[in-house]
């Protein structure tokens, strides 16, 4: 009676790639009866380097290097590959590391806004017939309407503001805020216009003056700028907050 014992080793192993052409170390898994030649030219839609000038490294699962894979006619399954162990790709081409994925050195097609508004399968094609965003006239014309309504009521309102008005300045999420009309008109930060206040406390965000250029003259943290629409001019007496009292 025969009591020997059969191993029936896995027909496929799963090992790690590295290559001297790039950083990347990744993971495929192979049919142990290929042969070192037909591994290479999988290697080449992975690696990027022609099989003709592939050398084959083997490392354990530790990173131990084991052996040159230099038998082409060999079988992968004749070498002491196991899971996890790594195969190291050498391009002795000499190609460089990152060679494959630097797009600098990739030449860019360029078509002029000409040609690109010749065509019929383009993006902007579709917009335009589709009439779609900027390609959409009555939208477009609505939308510069309403910008140029609210301009107009934002310019009437600070017209009926002046400079040294005391004033409330309410914005929706915020608490009221008192204080002095310090500046209105347009600026350079944004378009529009706007209203320069002087709070009654440090509840604001400058001290008058917005990227390097001075609208009015304020302590720090007591300056802000906002829309005439927020800001209600009136009779309102600066608060005593007893900072004299001891």
């Amino acid at each position: 009676m025969d009591s020997g014992v059969t191993v029936i080793t896995n027909p496929t192993v799963n090992v790690r790639l590295t290559s001297t052409i790039s950083s990347f170390e990744v993971q495929r898994r192979f049919n142990r009866g290929i042969t070192i030649a037909d591994l290479k030219g999988k290697l080449e839609m992975v690696i990027g380097a022609s099989p003709s000038v592939m050398d084959l490294e083997l490392f354990g699962v530790n990173d131990k290097f084991l052996q040159k894979m230099d038998d082409n006619e060999a079988l992968l399954g004749s070498y002491p590959v196991d899971d996890d162990c790594r195969i190291h790709v050498i391009d002795q081409s000499g190609g460089k590391m990152g060679e494959f994925t630097d797009v600098s050195k990739v030449e860019k097609f360029e078509l002029s806004d000409d040609a690109y508004e010749k065509k019929t399968d383009s993006a902007r094609s579709f917009m335009k017939k589709h009439r779609v965003g900027r390609f959409n006239e009555e939208e477009v014309a609505k939308k510069k309407a309403e910008i140029a309504a609210r301009e107009e009521e934002q310019k009437v309102a600070a017209d009926a503001i002046s400079v040294g008005s005391r004033c409330q300045v309410q914005v929706a999420g915020q608490p009221t805020k008192v204080g002095t009309v310090m500046y209105v008109g347009t600026a350079d930060f944004k378009p529009g216009y706007w209203v320069g206040v002087k709070y009654d406390e440090p509840m604001g965000k400058h001290d008058g003056s917005v990227d390097g250029k001075r609208y009015f003259e304020c302590e720090n943290k007591y300056g802000a700028f906002v829309k005439p629409l927020y800001v209600i001019v009136g009779d309102f007496p600066e608060e005593d907050y007893g900072l004299d009292e001891m």
